[in-house]
């Protein structure tokens, strides 16, 4: 549910989906999409209540050299050696009363 919800409010905010669930042996990339030119490897956490804290805080340091381990294979495997790429958290609350709340943190983790 938390992808999809994410999915969503990318597009809405005017990033194309290129691929989603990317899996290689390294593990797996939520979404794979483009802004601006720039290929963004998205990473989504979705929590139903804090009692895990929040959803941006399970982005560990492990966790951050894992996905950029990814999304350099993601891009050898597609031969996108020179792209110009980031990497986002989603962060997806889906307990409040208004409905979810999304929040995007760009280029959240860097090389």
């Amino acid at each position: 549910m938390g992808e999809d919800i994410a999915a969503k409010e990318l597009r809405r905010r005017g990033y194309r989906i290129r691929e989603r669930n990317f899996r290689c042996s390294l593990g797996e990339i939520d979404i794979v999409a483009e802004e601006g030119g720039e290929i963004v490897i998205v990473e989504v956490k979705t929590r139903s209540g804090d009692s895990h804290g929040d959803p941006q805080d399970a982005v560990t340091a492990a966790k951050a050299r894992k996905l950029r381990n990814l999304g350099e294979a993601d891009l050898a495997q597609k031969e996108l050696h020179d792209a110009d790429w980031r990497i986002d958290v989603v962060a997806i609350r889906t307990d409040l009363p208004a409905g979810p709340k999304v929040e995007i943190s760009r280029d959240a983790i860097s090389g």
